[in-house]
């Protein structure tokens, strides 16, 4: 399970690293707006369906959640530690964004400019929210699997259908559509619920998941008109994750069952000592990862644009192989600057003893 959290994480990094792309229309560096390669680049859309992770981190947090019900300790007390170790991170990321937004106005960054870096701070955080209700709630999840099984599953694929039908398809108001940010992420978590539960266990569950998730998820791009990126585009009448879609959940099933049939082979794999050290390694630090990594990525681009100007591969425009190049060797300095980051931070996020 750590290893899939791992992956997920990592997931993320690169995905966000690879999708969010900073144009300075003119010479000066210092006005930027946000955009991806996604939109120039469409046939990159299979690089989103394997870094976009978010069902892992559910499932896996479904999987932790349940194990620590247990009967010796209230899940009120269990609940108060996990927010803890969730929350406690984020003012240290107000704190240290606070005089940073004020330094780059005073540099001569505008608004607009402002807005977008302060957004792509924050927008990581709606996961946090979701992760922290649904881990609330894992009692009565749980209770739910333990009455209605996977077919609990169904209801929600069915639910998530249903939204998707009338927000396409039948005139209803857009806003409907966030109803499917409690469904879509629910069922990863639910079925990570279940799997600690001793459910979902066969190869046959995760090569049906596999298959079936992927089947429908390529029939739904193909045939029902869902945007091919599984992340956000700029620009785009749809999002698959905006709010998710059934594209998204049947892609998140996909994961599901991928992950169960690799379990075996994680487990085997992590218990050489080598790799359950970097697996560990990697878990330790994750919120703090999550939560700076995509301020890694504004720290090289700003500090650059302040320093040289538009730069290839942070500000000129995303739209050709020479962009993918240089952004590509770019990737090696935001892990750098990122290291920096969750090491300063992270001894601010530790609970004081005594």
């Amino acid at each position: 399970m750590d290893a899939l959290r791992a992956f997920a994480i990592l997931g993320v990094v690169l995905g966000h690293w690879f999708v969010t792309a900073f144009v300075a229309p003119g010479p000066d560096a210092t006005d930027l707006h946000v955009t991806s390669p996604l939109k120039a680049m469409p046939e990159l859309a299979p690089v989103s369906w394997i870094l976009q992770t978010l069902a892992l981190f559910f499932l896996v947090g479904g999987y932790a959640a349940a194990k620590g019900l247990r009967p010796d300790a209230p899940w009120g007390r269990t609940f108060a530690r996990r927010l803890g170790r969730l929350a406690r991170p984020l003012p240290v990321l107000a704190i240290g964004w606070i005089p940073v937004v004020a330094a780059l106005s005073w540099a001569g960054f505008g608004g607009g400019t402002l807005h977008a870096l302060v957004k792509l701070v924050l927008s990581p955080l709606w996961f946090l929210a979701v992760f922290v209700v649904l881990t609330a709630l894992t009692p009565a999840i749980a209770a739910l699997w333990n009455r209605f099984g996977a077919r609990g599953a169904v209801l929600l694929v069915a639910a998530t259908a249903l939204v998707d039908a009338g927000r396409f398809a039948l005139g209803a108001p857009a806003w409907i559509g966030w109803c499917t940010v409690l469904t879509g992420w629910l069922l990863p978590f639910y079925l990570g619920v279940g799997w600690a539960r001793g459910g979902l266990r066969s190869r046959r569950t995760g090569a049906g998941l596999l298959a079936g998730g992927a089947a429908a998820a390529t029939a739904l791009v193909t045939f029902a008109g869902y945007p091919a990126s599984m992340v956000g585009v700029p620009g785009a009448d749809v999002s698959n994750l905006s709010p998710p879609t059934l594209a998204a959940v049947a892609f998140g099933l996909a994961q599901t069952g991928l992950a169960l049939l690799l379990h075996g082979p994680l487990t085997r794999w992590t218990r050489r000592p080598r790799v359950w050290s970097a697996v560990s390694a990697a878990n330790r630090p994750a919120m703090a990862i999550y939560l700076w990594h995509q301020t890694a990525l504004m720290a090289v681009t700003v500090a650059a644009a302040l320093a040289f100007g538009a730069v290839g591969g942070l500000h000129s425009r995303p739209d050709g192989a020479a962009w993918i190049v240089q952004r590509i060797g770019w990737l090696p300095v935001f892990a750098l600057v990122l290291a920096g980051l969750v090491t300063a931070v992270r001894r601010f996020e530790k609970p004081k003893r005594g």
